[in-house]
């Protein structure tokens, strides 16, 4: 197979897909943008080298013995049980909404793992309000309106998603919102708990940074609140370099 490995370059051929430009990087690897040969359709292409998963503090050996297609494992494991990498995966092949970023398929190969993903034309709505401070409410509402609806029906599935922020929150064609970033989701169990701490810290919500056990709801939904504070302010409620000092005010 042609273009099997991460460091393929703009032009280079995955099965049906030519890969094309570097649309960001995350923690797991490159997403790039890409073409169906047939179809002429976008979508965007997460390239995760299996090698450097290991510098993530992630179990590649782990990830070698699970099927990446199987989804009927994921509500019935714990967090710590599977690899971030796994969650994302497991998670989305789940989920169907349309606010909720589709994955299409996923390739494997003896080095790679490609995720064939929707292609959200306008980046994410991070950039969107550096680039256009404070909202109107009307559009502040709309957003939010669908923040929800796909959150809601994430619960309603039983996944949880742990690291609700604007990064994670993807324009398409109609400024429409697609949640992203599953990598540290979870299945809902009733009477379990988590007490990891996930997340990004200046949309941490106070239990997880208090090191107290959460149902995992409670924890989207402090998100939640932190993404309309945005979007209707235009700047974060809870922002320090120092990050005791921000801890400090989140839980105050």
């Amino acid at each position: 197979m042609e273009g099997s490995t991460g460091n393929a370059g703009a032009g280079t051929n995955l099965w049906n897909y030519k890969i094309g430009k570097i649309l960001g990087i995350d923690l797991f690897g490159k997403v790039k943008i890409g073409k169906h040969v047939l179809t002429k359709q976008k979508v965007a292409i997460k390239i995760i080298n299996r090698h450097k998963i290991k510098n993530t503090g992630l179990d590649e050996k782990e990830l070698d013995n699970v099927d990446l297609n199987d989804t009927t494992t994921f509500k019935k494991k714990k967090t710590s049980d599977t690899t971030a990498v796994q969650q994302e995966i497991e998670a989305l092949r789940l989920l169907l909404h349309p606010h909720i970023i589709r994955l299409y398929e996923v390739i494997e190969t003896h080095s790679d793992i490609f995720m064939v993903m929707e292609y959200a034309k306008f980046g994410d709505l991070f950039d969107y309000i550096v680039e256009k401070g404070r909202l109107a409410e009307d559009e502040a509402r709309r957003f939010f309106q669908q923040v929800v609806s796909g959150v809601e029906y994430c619960h309603r599935n039983m996944i949880i998603h742990l690291d609700l922020k604007p990064e994670n929150l993807l324009l398409d064609s109609e400024y429409s919102i697609k949640i992203t970033g599953f990598a540290f989701s979870s299945g809902l169990q009733h009477g379990y708990f988590l007490k990891p701490s996930y997340g990004s810290s200046n949309y941490a919500a106070p239990e997880v940074i208090s090191g107290e056990a959460y149902a995992g709801p409670e924890v989207d939904i402090w998100g939640c609140g932190i993404i309309l504070y945005a979007l209707v302010c235009g700047s974060l409620p809870y922002d320090d370099e120092d990050i005791p000092s921000l801890f400090r005010k989140i839980k105050v």
